[in-house]
């Protein structure tokens, strides 16, 4: 099969989805990797890389599009590339189609076999391609939250470690799953103090003990959620319902009623931000302002450290592309029933349980559409 990775065109994303060594191991298995050129200078990785384990390197994105059977990129694809996807080409990367309609309706319309890195679940109900950049954008959340409160960058002039004498900065995480493990651990390591709410007791009772009681955990409630927010300095939205939208557990009024000052970074915003004010921005202009409250609502976190998560996603991703390359989506998701999970859109139609209710429209069954 013709793989083609595309240079990434989102607004200050500078990951790549292939790493030379994943391009090395699809071109050993038999496969032609196509990378458009200076698709990876961001991640640091220069064409040369590329072309000494074998894959070739494209001019432009149009040649990539269109002589590649399938599509490996990291975010979703935006307006300029809809017209460039052909039917029967896989797409693989991230969607969050629950609140990209247009996405959802241009993947429909051109019938491309789209898989979806962040809703590849395995029986245990592990996330196995969305879980290294949840990791990054749950340890990012903190460190970008503390950055904006120092009072150069708007915020309240608290250090989340606080100080001898002086109360430390109280940090509130809002789900206890991937991204609220790894804020909590970033926060507990800057010597905050750390609440985390969530309804799932099991997930509660994991972080009690690995942070030997350094956490505060919670049953989320309104009325838990109310009376935290209201004290926080910095609150972490990491809730995560796979392929719908994020709940929203912090209206308009809550916001209203924060600590002047005090930070929100949604991680969810991508599907849809469980704060009612949330909306996205990109790297170069992170935050704004509702309330005087601080809001940062980068989509796409982990690109702002992207060597990382290049490297880090495209060891994910690879067992999965090798195994669409090889089989094509019929016969991998066959063999490789997590797969299934992730497959959004086939034959022109929604095929994702989660997605289709959230986009309002009837989920068609995956092995008929394939």
């Amino acid at each position: 099969m013709i793989v083609g990775v595309p240079k990434e065109i989102k607004k200050d994303e500078y990951r790549i989805a292939l790493a030379p060594a994943a391009a090395e191991a699809l071109t050993a298995a038999g496969h032609s990797v196509l990378i458009q050129k200076g698709a990876g200078q961001g991640a640091g990785i220069e064409d040369r890389a590329y072309t000494d384990v074998g894959a070739k390197i494209v001019p432009g994105a149009d040649a990539l599009w269109r002589r590649s059977e399938m599509i490996v990129k990291v975010k979703e694809p935006l307006r300029p590339e809809f017209d460039k996807m052909r039917e029967g080409q896989i797409i693989f990367t991230f969607l969050h189609l629950a609140a990209a309609k247009p996405l959802a309706r241009a993947l429909m319309r051109k019938r491309v076999q789209a898989v979806a890195f962040e809703t590849v679940r395995t029986a245990d109900g592990a996330l196995p391609l969305l879980q290294p950049m949840s990791e990054i954008a749950g340890r990012m959340a903190v460190q970008e939250g503390a950055r904006f409160l120092e009072k150069t960058m708007g915020g309240r002039g608290v250090l989340l470690a606080g100080a001898p004498g002086v109360p430390r900065g109280n940090v509130v995480i809002l789900g206890a799953g991937m991204v609220g493990k790894n804020a909590a651990k970033i926060a507990v390591g800057l010597g905050a103090g750390v609440t985390v709410l969530d309804i799932d007791h099991n997930r509660l009772q994991y972080l009690d003990d690995i942070f030997g009681g350094r956490v505060k955990t919670i049953a989320s409630t309104r009325f838990t959620i109310r009376e935290a927010v209201q004290e926080a300095d910095l609150v972490v939205g990491a809730v995560l319902v796979p392929g719908a939208l994020a709940p929203n557990l912090v209206p308009r009024g809550l916001v209203g009623r924060m600590l002047p000052g005090s930070v929100i970074v949604d991680v969810a915003v991508d599907q849809g931000g469980c704060v009612e004010t949330i909306k996205p921005t990109y790297h170069s202009k992170p935050t704004y302002l509702v309330d005087g409250i601080i809001h940062y609502g980068v989509a796409n976190m982990p690109g702002g450290v992207p060597r990382t998560s290049t490297f880090a996603l495209s060891s994910a991703i690879l067992p999965y592309a090798v195994e669409l390359a090889g089989a094509g989506v019929k016969e991998a998701v066959r063999t490789h029933p997590e797969l299934a999970e992730g497959v959004n859109v086939a034959g022109g139609r929604i095929t994702h349980p989660a997605v289709a209710e959230a986009l309002g429209v009837k989920c068609a069954a995956l092995d008929e559409m394939l």
